[in-house]
């Protein structure tokens, strides 16, 4: 699903969701430079991958926080995590870097990730780019994680 799909598929739903249109942003530095109504429910998102390259995670938390991979994995009994490459990202997702976002998930055919939100975003709101880094999707976490799920994928709220 490309961003307008993203909105239709949303509507489809009954999903409550405000859309904010900005210039293009691939980290958090550059969404720190835009006009955002709601910054401190922005989401920052890493899609990473155990070293076996059979397992694959999206952790969304907060933008303004950091997560150390190696003691999340501990908390978790997981394998080593790192990085997925550019390639794994938009074979599974159809995602390009800069543009991670937990919708994508909408694009995992095959159900591979496992999706980790920060528990800071229970009962509020969240925002996340619409398979797109030129708008940011303001809704509910809470709708986000029924998304989510009912798409097949595994999610959890999680402390990060």
């Amino acid at each position: 699903m490309d961003k307008i799909e993203i909105y239709h598929y949303l509507k489809r739903q009954n999903i409550a969701y405000e859309i904010t249109e900005h210039k293009a942003v691939f980290n958090m530095e550059e969404a720190d430079a835009v006009d955002l109504p709601y910054p401190e429910w922005g989401a920052k998102n890493l899609f990473v991958r155990d070293d076996k390259k059979r397992n694959y995670y999206l952790i969304t938390m907060k933008g303004n926080k950091r997560v150390d991979l190696k003691a999340f994995r501990r908390q978790r009994g997981l394998r080593a995590l790192s990085f997925a490459a550019a390639e794994e990202l938009f074979d599974i997702m159809k995602l390009i870097p800069g543009a991670v976002t937990p919708l994508g998930i909408l694009n995992d055919a095959e159900h591979r990730v496992q999706v980790f939100m920060d528990v800071e975003f229970v009962g509020n709101k969240i925002g996340v780019h619409p398979n797109d880094n030129t708008a940011t999707v303001w809704m509910q976490a809470d709708d986000l994680m029924k998304i989510i799920q009912k798409h097949g994928n595994t999610v959890e709220y999680a402390c990060i």
